[in-house]
């Protein structure tokens, strides 16, 4: 997944996305156990998509906190 994309997402989307995500992975590692599962990097890219939406949803609620921060002060 291309970082611009996700940014360019609203937060309901991103939050969406996430658990579209997590569904994903636990069908994943579910195929892996079973044996079914042809490429195990697969599960890998999962997380690191899943990583990648959380850490822009982390970065704009830090934002939000230093504008209010700013706001408040200035």
């Amino acid at each position: 997944m291309d970082v611009r994309a996700i940014r360019d997402m609203s937060d309901e989307q991103l939050l969406n996305e996430i658990e579209d995500l997590k569904q994903s992975l636990f069908n994943l590692r579910f195929q892996e156990a079973a044996g079914n599962l042809e490429n195990q990097n697969v599960i890998r890219y999962t997380r690191r998509d899943i990583a990648r939406l959380k850490t822009v949803i982390r970065e704009r609620q830090l934002a939000a906190e230093a504008a209010s921060k700013e706001k408040q002060n200035g």
